[in-house]
């Protein structure tokens, strides 16, 4: 049954006053799920000394928010091809909002681990939601046009949210505040959405894969606590780290045959992957969530750790990274929507991602902070350009049908890579970092320079990140090179992740943007697959060898119903 609004207000039929009425409280909404990672990542190290938490628990605290957001974004995805997306969005927020609230009053590292998952939840929702309305109204070869306001909320909560962030930690708020903090905007977008969005409301049978999404992230979860804690935990050969690993591949395997023969309506269709440009571009998302996740989420701690800084200042170092991305993203998505071409915006887009994030594997406890600033600006250029538009590249390819779903797991499997990344690169950190302070401190105990009381009271630290300011002059020496000189390696380590992304980038075929969304057939409408007058994309695209006469240009190809 559908309800159907007034004609203006129906998808693809929005005037741009109407549009921009109601991207203000989704762009709100997407701004909170963004300022939930930027706002803690300055709070990150002051949150670990003050919960006696370790370099693993740092880890998961960034972790646990990217897998239930993993786990989460295919079922929002689903659920905006069945239920109303506005009641949705506010769903996401309010478990957002519950999240930060058991945050703020987190006593240990394993509660604050276990808001951050249900700040995840609530995340994975708003990432997925938001890109399927603005996909709703806007038709793919205006969506650029659109895009760029995404870009630029993007940049304003990773410019805003570690410099906030790291203004509360440095008061007497302390790095609880950051998750008060991140109530307000939560609030302003719910009451915003109430007013200014409308849309057509489809409602089927729902069936919903919870088996599936269950087995996917419960794969990933051992996977990921076996590279976290392998080494350091249990040996990396013993039984704990064999059944650990056998078991992550067993589940992965059920959820794959789950998807393929058991579920009616799988969490991830797998039939979506047929097409070469969703195939692709979701490997690609994979590769550039390890490379962009798993290197950046580290730099917070690098500036705090290795070179002194408060989390203010941290925070305003981030400002060359967002610079970098603000000004392509804006660039890249105004003129994609002139000339319906995006393929080359992603190849130069991962050129300069894979030269900035190569640049950041030289850096050190000495590099100039100018130098780091300008490699950090080179891989903000190319997330700017690359991101937003493999999700338009695979927009552009879905029929209306499969659009949430389509567009929740490619942010999906980005997502996926980055919880891989994060964890991985993090264990290399970890390992990297205590072998050299070990290795510093038996040289200076056998050269006389670190006395046994100093060496006692570092026995009885808690946690394995110490308070760099209250060590000892030559330890505190050894443990900023130390990490400065493990935050290049993981940079390093990364390298070839986004090589393999521009790789499968390449073999991405370019399709024009279409320029407008078309409303259903009837046999659509009979067969349940979309609702009357909801827009449906055009399914095929027709080579320019096969346009017939007296239809397109011959050159630029066209699209056609099957």
């Amino acid at each position: 049954m559908t309800s159907t609004p007034s004609a203006a207000a129906e998808p693809g039929q929005m005037t741009h006053r109407q549009i921009m009425e109601a991207l203000t409280g989704l762009l709100l909404a997407m701004f909170v799920a963004m300022l939930s990672s930027t706002v803690v990542s300055n709070a990150l190290p002051a949150i670990v000394r003050d919960l006696d938490g370790s370099q693993t628990g740092y880890t998961w605290v960034v972790v646990a928010t990217l897998l239930t957001m993993t786990a989460t974004t295919p079922i929002w995805g689903k659920l905006a091809d069945l239920f109303s997306k506005k009641m949705l969005v506010q769903v996401a927020l309010g478990i957002f909002a519950l999240g930060s609230v058991i945050a703020a009053a987190a006593p240990s590292m394993g509660a604050l681990i276990g808001a951050r998952a249900v700040q995840g939840v609530g995340v994975g929702g708003l990432t997925a939601l938001v890109q399927v309305v603005i996909a709703t109204m806007v038709s793919p070869r205006e969506r650029g046009r659109y895009s760029g306001y995404i870009g630029a909320v993007f940049a304003t909560a990773t410019v805003s949210g570690p410099l906030l962030g790291g203004v509360v930690v440095d008061s007497p708020l302390g790095w609880r505040g950051c998750f008060v903090l991140l109530l307000v905007p939560a609030a302003i977008a719910l009451v915003v959405l109430q007013k200014t969005l409308r849309l057509p409301v489809v409602r089927r049978d729902v069936k919903i894969d919870y088996l599936g999404a269950l087995l996917v992230m419960a794969g990933i979860s051992l996977l990921l606590v076996w590279v976290s804690l392998a080494g350091s935990s249990f040996a990396w050969t013993s039984p704990t780290s064999y059944a650990l690993v056998v078991g992550s591949v067993v589940l992965i395997a059920a959820a794959i045959f789950v998807e393929a023969k058991v579920a009616v309506e799988p969490v991830i269709p797998l039939r979506l992957f047929r097409d070469r440009t969703t195939a692709l571009a979701t490997v690609a998302s994979v590769m550039i969530g390890v490379a962009m996740f798993g290197a950046t989420v580290y730099l917070s701690q690098y500036f705090q750790t290795s070179r002194g800084m408060s989390p203010t200042e941290a925070g305003l170092m981030s400002i060359a990274m967002v610079g970098g991305l603000l000004v392509s993203s804006i660039v890249s998505g105004k003129i994609i929507t002139r000339t319906g071409r995006w393929k080359r915006w992603l190849v130069s887009g991962m050129v300069l991602l894979i030269v900035g994030i190569a640049l950041l594997g030289t850096i050190d406890a000495t590099t100039s902070l100018w130098i780091v600033g300008l490699f950090m600006a080179l891989v903000g250029l190319g997330v700017g350009a690359t991101m937003q538009n493999l999700v338009l590249a695979v927009q552009n390819n879905t029929a209306v049908a499969d659009l949430g779903a389509a567009s929740s797991v490619v942010a999906m499997f980005r997502s996926i890579g980055g919880s891989v990344g994060v964890a991985v690169l993090g264990a290399v950190l970890a390992h990297q970092v205590a072998g050299q302070f070990k290795d510093g401190i038996a040289a200076l105990t056998a050269s006389g320079r670190l006395s046994p009381e100093q060496l006692d009271q570092l026995r009885h630290s808690t946690g394995d990140i110490p308070d760099v300011a209250k060590l000892p002059g030559p330890l505190a020496e050894i443990y900023t090179s130390s990490f400065g000189e493990a935050t290049g390696h993981i940079f390093a380590v990364a390298v070839p992740f986004a090589v393999f992304a521009f790789v499968c980038i390449l073999f991405i075929k370019e399709v024009p943007l279409r320029t407008s969304n078309l409303s259903a057939s009837k046999s659509e409408v009979e067969a349940g697959l979309v609702a009357a007058g909801e827009p449906r994309d055009y399914p095929a695209y027709v080579e320019p060898d096969e346009v017939a006469e007296g239809g397109a240009d011959p050159a630029e190809g066209t699209w056609r119903d099957r």
